[in-house]
């Protein structure tokens, strides 16, 4: 490690196999605390790049508890976070959307880290249940058309980071890593990043596969589509710059998506919404991140289409339901 925080203080990059070596150690405990935290914060200092990134994920992919979920067509709808926005959660939100929908997701999520609520928060705080089983997962999907990977169950890395991350408090490459790195490796994916850098790195990771995706970052900083303003949006099929107005939506002002300083807070905002007793701002936004999400399965609908099968999935209760069914077989 020594050697690795020296060859980073010289301001040198890793090569893919340094890079998935050095976190592979990392997360067999061959460091001490203080090695692992600053080998962490000193890439606050400069970006990432594309070889170390494939070294990590690497790394958290090889070290996984692997999940088979080959039988389904799976989409994971998952963010970065580290926007510092404390927005609610739109992300997990929109997953639930997608089930009632009839899509089958696997959402990979862990606790906040740079906010005051993450997925696992979210969904523990409402009776969620975590597990790596494979049996209860596929009986999750197929009944509720949604199950939940608690990254920490599924990656003795992130785990072993887990107490380092919480008391830096800040963004990190892990945050990075979260959305590449899902166990059951799904075919679709939906990605919202904080930057625009990363959004370059993540559409040059998924070219080299068969993924359908979209990834999205908002202008104004958003890793997600935010409706405060335009977005950009990267997938197989265009690169382009969307207005709210093209999904037949409004422009939202910034403190329409705030997510509330506790988790009973957040979880109050995220039951509210799936009841559709949420606000009209926190309705629309999610209804336009899932519009992105069935995009990923039909590249040819419009946007206004995607939105409209959102809002159906929303407003018939079939959202909600997805999640009241995955609660309950969580917790049998």
């Amino acid at each position: 490690m020594k050697e690795a925080l020296d060859h980073l203080f010289a301001f040198q990059s890793f090569s893919r196999s340094e890079a998935k070596e050095l976190l592979t150690a990392m997360s067999q405990g061959q460091f001490n605390e203080a090695q692992m935290t600053a080998f962490i914060t000193t890439f606050r200092m400069r970006d990432i790049q594309v070889e170390e990134l494939k070294g990590f994920v690497d790394a958290l992919l090889e070290l996984r508890v692997p999940i088979d979920f080959s039988a389904y067509d799976t989409i994971d709808v998952c963010g970065t976070g580290g926007d510092k926005k404390n927005t609610f959660n739109i992300s997990t939100l929109t997953a639930f959307v997608l089930a009632g929908a009839g899509h089958k997701v696997a959402k990979h999520g862990n606790y906040g880290v740079s906010s005051a609520c993450g997925s696992s928060n979210v969904l523990e705080h409402l009776g969620y249940q975590f597990t790596n089983d494979l049996g209860k997962l596929e009986n999750q999907i197929e009944a509720a058309h949604i199950c939940f990977f608690h990254a920490p169950l599924f990656h003795p890395a992130m785990k072993a980071v887990g107490p380092i991350r919480r008391q830096l408090g800040m963004v990190t490459f892990f945050n990075m890593l979260g959305p590449l790195v899902n166990p059951a490796q799904p075919h679709y994916q939906l990605t919202g990043v904080f930057n625009r850098n990363l959004a370059r790195l993540y559409h040059y990771q998924f070219q080299k596969t068969d993924k359908q995706y979209i990834i999205v970052h908002s202008l104004d900083g958003y890793d997600e589509v935010s409706l405060t303003g335009p977005f950009i949006a990267k997938s197989p099929w265009y690169e382009r710059e969307i207005y709210p107005e093209d999904l037949g939506l409004p422009v939202l002002l910034p403190e329409a998506l705030y997510g509330g300083e506790t988790v009973e807070e957040a979880g109050k905002i995220f039951t509210n919404v799936l009841q559709n007793q949420g606000t009209e701002a926190q309705k629309q936004a999610v209804l336009a991140n899932s519009a992105l999400g069935i995009q990923c399965f039909y590249p040819s609908w419009s946007l206004t289409d995607c939105v409209a099968a959102a809002r159906e999935s929303l407003d018939s209760g079939r959202a909600y339901q997805s999640f009241t069914k995955l609660i309950q077989l969580s917790q049998s």
